[in-house]
């Protein structure tokens, strides 16, 4: 069975049962700071967890874009993939457990309906209980009573069987079933039996129902939810090769086409499925906006791009991008359009993310293979590698290990922090950032600076953010993250955006408001986890109602637009650092 026939069949399948289809959100998590990346399907539906009213009712069903990287390490064995898709059905106060563990039950072993899988493959675990919560006896009666026997059904701990999106939020003991690959089947096997073979990845997991009953908070578990909900999940690449009978993700459709394009690059296994997962995790990041960058997303990004390139043994050429990306597309042909749309451009920015990187990457692995002689990495060579070379940690620890030497982690940290504070004394002395004074030229400035910024956001995208800022009677400079030149034509527009507010008198108003609320509005502001409670949300506002400029700022500014005088003039757009543009700008 084809990965398009599995999700179409899952997406009926319960929309026959009373759930309404969603489409899949964004991997850039939307109101939510605490992660980076959308890590699962319950993510994007967090508030409905926890109480608040869904538009489309109590029941759900959605095929959702992932990314997780912290088995990133593992990435190239049988079952591990960075991006994923997770076939997800949700009860909001509805159903609980015995309808969902009954309809998991039946999809997976339908054959009319189904996955048509042999019931007799199938392995089951459920929670033991702790002081969180009581042993699940529960759902071990549910699925015996559904023809699972008593032998096959495994109570673990809450390491294995509590599922928890991180410190916060709501969580709850989990049922998941594992199916047996082998040959002749494995049959009865006692608990330790199912562990070894677990390990051995002769069972693998195809389904997790979590019975979210519990808020966590700050990382314990404090009391249970208003509503008790129900949040499966199916890894679609896990089914995938289970349906093709596969032993590994790898040899599946959704790999089938990247597949042919790796072994043109690398004939080592393991090098080729870690290049493979790491391009197609990165056009579907560059797909949802995310650009190559020294933080956050965008080091994610950067440090999958370089991977794949250091996997390739520097093979990764324009050609063989183009290639790459290209079979990405036709994998998610009318799945993910985004894809296709952005094809050019995706193409486009990994080439130049692998072009900053190619001539580090031939001089740093000579670097290091004149370190690893030595048979350790210090923390200063480690740090010249990363400063130097721009070989991220992850890497020179994963290439030490490949050779069965140590890396000096402690001693890089304490390297790369003694750079990190020599560069910042050094900007302290010609960047000081923000407002120089609060003279009334600068504070002008300071306003059209902030509608500036918005008009980048409107002609670039939403992926501008400030990176830096330093403001002068006669200047402003102004650092953005954007991955390349920006054009005179666009630089025009947002002059004359910034000029339309100037003109147009618009009101400018500073007000307290909860973080939260200010989200909820579309304030800008970059690391949101980093704000108050209550922050400071200006806003600059037309007297046709129109919005020029909605950000978080606690700086002074004019009380109106009207105030401020003359021109607003971009003399200057460059590059500041890897991913990061300057413009220089006045009033004239």
């Amino acid at each position: 069975m084809q990965s398009k026939e599995i999700r179409s069949r899952f997406l009926k399948f319960f929309e026959r049962r009373g759930h309404s289809i969603i489409p899949s959100a964004s991997l850039v998590p939307e109101n939510d700071p605490s992660v980076l990346f959308t890590t699962a399907g319950m993510h994007p539906l967090v508030p409905y967890l926890l109480g608040a009213a869904h538009p489309k009712g109590k029941r759900l069903v959605s095929v959702q874009k992932c990314v997780r990287t912290g088995d990133i390490d593992d990435i190239g064995d049988n079952t591990h993939a960075t991006f994923f898709e997770m076939l997800g059905n949700w009860s909001l106060g509805d159903y609980f457990k015995e309808d969902a563990i009954k309809w998991s039950y039946e999809f997976l072993t339908s054959k009319e309906e189904g996955l048509g899988l042999e019931p007799k493959r199938l392995y089951v675990t459920v929670f033991e209980g702790d002081e969180n919560a009581p042993r699940d006896e529960e759902s071990a009666k549910i699925w015996k009573s559904l023809g699972v026997p008593e032998n096959r059904v495994y109570y673990l701990p809450a390491a294995k069987n509590w599922w928890s999106p991180g410190d916060n939020g709501p969580c709850g003991p989990d049922s998941e079933m594992f199916y047996d690959l082998t040959e002749n089947g494995l049959g009865d096997m006692t608990h330790e039996e199912y562990l070894a073979a677990d390990l051995r990845q002769d069972i693998v997991e195809v389904w997790n129902d979590v019975f979210m009953e519990y808020e966590k908070k700050d990382g314990k578990v404090i009391g249970k939810l208003a509503n008790k909900n129900v949040d499966t999940g199916a890894g679609l690449e896990r089914l995938a090769m289970v349906l093709q009978k596969k032993n590994n993700v790898f040899d599946t459709d959704l790999f089938a086409n990247l597949a042919e394009e790796t072994k043109k690059i690398t004939d080592d296994l393991r090098s080729g499925r870690i290049v493979a997962d790491h391009i197609r995790t990165a056009v579907m990041m560059m797909g949802d906006g995310v650009t190559p960058s020294n933080a956050d997303r965008g080091y994610i990004l950067r440090r999958l791009i370089r991977r794949a390139a250091v996997k390739s043994g520097g093979k990764l050429t324009p050609e063989s991008v183009a290639l790459l990306v290209s079979a990405v597309a036709e994998t998610y042909h009318n799945v993910y359009d985004n894809i296709e749309i952005n094809l050019e451009k995706i193409i486009e920015n990994i080439n130049r993310e692998i072009n900053k990187f190619s001539d580090s990457l031939i001089k740093g692995m000579k670097e290091f293979s004149k370190i690893s002689l030595g048979g350790h990495v210090s923390g200063v060579q480690a740090s010249t590698l990363f400063t130097t070379f721009g070989f991220p940690i992850e890497t020179i620890i994963e290439l030490a290990k490949e050779r069965g030497i140590t890396v000096d982690e402690r001693g890089f940290r304490e390297e790369i922090k003694k750079h990190q504070e020599l560069s910042r004394a050094g900007a302290g002395e010609k960047f000081k950032g923000g407002l120089a004074d609060t003279s009334e030229k600068t504070v002008m400035l300071h306003t059209s600076t902030h509608l500036m910024l918005a008009g980048l956001r409107k002609y670039l995208g939403e992926h501008v953010h400030q990176a830096g800022s330093n403001i002068t009677t006669e200047r402003t400079r102004f650092d953005f993250t954007h991955p390349e030149k920006v054009p005179r034509e666009i630089l025009d527009k947002v002059e004359m955006y910034v000029n339309e507010a100037i003109g147009k008198g618009c009101a400018v108003s500073i007000e307290q408001i909860p973080k939260e609320e200010a989200q909820k509005r579309g304030a800008e502001g970059s690391f949101w986890e980093k704000y108050p409670d209550v922050v400071n949300v200006y806003m600059v506002k037309a007297p046709d109602g129109a919005v020029y400029s909605q950000e978080l700022c606690g700086g002074p500014h004019v009380e109106n637009t009207r105030n401020i005088l003359g021109r607003f003039k971009i003399m200057k757009e460059e590059a500041s650092s890897a991913g990061v543009r300057r413009i220089k700008a006045a009033l004239e």
